[in-house]
């Protein structure tokens, strides 16, 4: 199949139940905005992955499934082999409909409630939902600050370590080092650790992702992830993970498959992951190359802007995480209600994730979107510290 794909067409999503499209006015109060929000891209998935699903819909019988059959776990070994030069047991996999999902569950195993959940901050707001939702303490500490982290994990009642590799909403890749001092840390208090990495297939150019699997070693851990991410088909819901321990596996399988009822996962997702895995990796190459020219748009335009700002493009994902303090900004109300009534584009403001004069800027989509976009956030912003 060819490799030359098309990023720059742009493809309606209105009317089709799109929550970043069709759902704007549920988080902005307004309809009809132009959103850089919810993390899926504006783009098609892979050719290859349309291809496969078109087989599959032709079949036409749709009956009960289980991921364990045919070709799904040898492609989630391929996917790490190929990909991250890391050899998996693929009898330590799982399956969830989705990484909130999974989370959700190994904190009910390794908690109780009242415990202590360490994440970091600023902190991806599923997180926070997930933790909190179900009566557990979330305890943020700062990116990179060792002291804080350890002293949190240090206390009697945090349970479980949450780290987002790579992280959202900043994009930063952890390196191995950093990794392997996170085990050490939560290895030495008992904490066990749950690794996010469903947005590790979008790591940029010169970083290196090392799923937990190469660091973990003896301790209480599990990796959950998912290609919907990457390949752009949440929609089909579907995700797995890789547990460590032998007792937690089949725990996590017995909740899954008898408390929760899901022992059948849906084909559709299996046959998307399956065709990702093995035929997907140029598309993916493809659109991580585009993304990268549209952060690199960003950085080029804001800085220009705003001399003082230094932006620099995250290392990995589609979302650009913004510090607008340098540019000015002191009020985040006001900057989305000039973005909003003004502008007419919805952004994700930084207090979502915890920090207060950030934006998330979701760039999966065409130039033209993207230009669209970061000129209206640079007008939104010239406005507010005009204001002042």
């Amino acid at each position: 199949m060819s490799t030359s794909y098309d990023f720059d067409t742009v493809i309606d999503r209105r009317d089709t139940w799109s929550v970043q499209w069709d759902g704007v006015a549920d988080r902005f109060g307004v309809d009809g905005l132009l959103p850089f929000t919810i993390s899926d891209m504006d783009f098609e998935t892979a050719p290859e992955v349309l291809t496969a699903l078109r087989a599959r819909l032709d079949h036409g019988v749709f009956g009960y499934t289980d991921w364990r059959l045919g070709d799904f776990r040898p492609a989630v070994a391929h996917w790490f082999a190929t990909r991250y030069d890391t050899v998996i047991d693929t009898g330590q996999l799982v399956y969830g409909p989705s990484v909130l999902s999974q989370l959700s569950q190994l904190l009910q195993m390794w908690t109780a409630e009242g415990d202590g959940v360490v994440v970091h901050t600023p902190t991806y707001d599923g997180f926070r939902k997930a933790v909190t939702g179900l009566g557990r303490e979330l305890r943020g500490v700062g990116l990179g600050d060792t002291e804080a982290l350890e002293r949190e994990l240090a206390r009697q009642d945090s349970k479980v370590l949450v780290v987002c590799s790579p992280h959202n909403p900043s994009g930063r890749v952890w390196t191995e080092a950093e990794l392997t001092e996170m085990a050490s840390l939560a290895a030495r208090h008992g904490v066990a650790v749950i690794s996010d990495e469903i947005h590790a297939d979008f790591v940029h150019e010169g970083r290196v992702h090392v799923p937990w699997t190469r660091v973990g070693g003896d301790g209480r851990w599990a990796l959950v992830t998912s290609a919907s991410k990457a390949f752009n088909f949440p929609a089909l819901t579907g995700s797995y993970g890789i547990v460590g321990r032998a007792e937690d596996r089949a725990e996590f399988l017995r909740r899954m498959e008898t408390a929760e009822g899901l022992a059948s996962p849906a084909v559709l997702s299996l046959t998307a992951h399956i065709a990702a895995y093995r035929d997907g990796a140029a598309w993916l190459d493809a659109v991580r190359a585009y993304v990268a020219g549209n952060l690199a748009l960003v950085a080029e335009r804001l800085n220009a802007a705003f001399p003082g700002l230094e932006w620099e493009p995250p290392q990995a994902g589609y979302l650009a995480w913004i510090d607008l303090r340098r540019a000015g900004v002191k009020d985040d109300e006001a900057l989305q209600r000039v973005l909003v009534e003004r502008e007419r584009v919805a952004v994700m403001p930084g207090a979502v994730y915890g920090a207060e004069g950030f934006v998330r800027l979701n760039v999966g989509c065409a130039r033209t979107k993207v230009v669209a976009g970061v000129e209206a956030l640079i007008r939104g912003v010239e406005a507010v510290r005009g204001a002042v």
